[in-house]
């Protein structure tokens, strides 16, 4: 769990400062990255959620 919650951290810094830096030169490439990695840490997310669900069911 802490390295999911590293992930977190590491995600939410990422996207945070894509924005920021997309606020400072207005290129669109980094608003495409921030929303990249923003959609692959969903992804992520729901993987993770998914196997946490399978692990309650298949103990149970």
């Amino acid at each position: 769990m802490l390295l999911l919650r590293i992930v977190g951290v590491l995600t939410a810094i990422a996207i945070g400062s894509g924005i920021v830096a997309y606020l400072f030169t207005h290129d669109k490439l980094y608003l495409r990255l921030a929303g990249r990695i923003a959609k692959w840490a969903l992804i992520f997310a729901l993987v993770v959620l998914a196997l946490m669900f399978l692990e309650r069911v298949i103990v149970l």
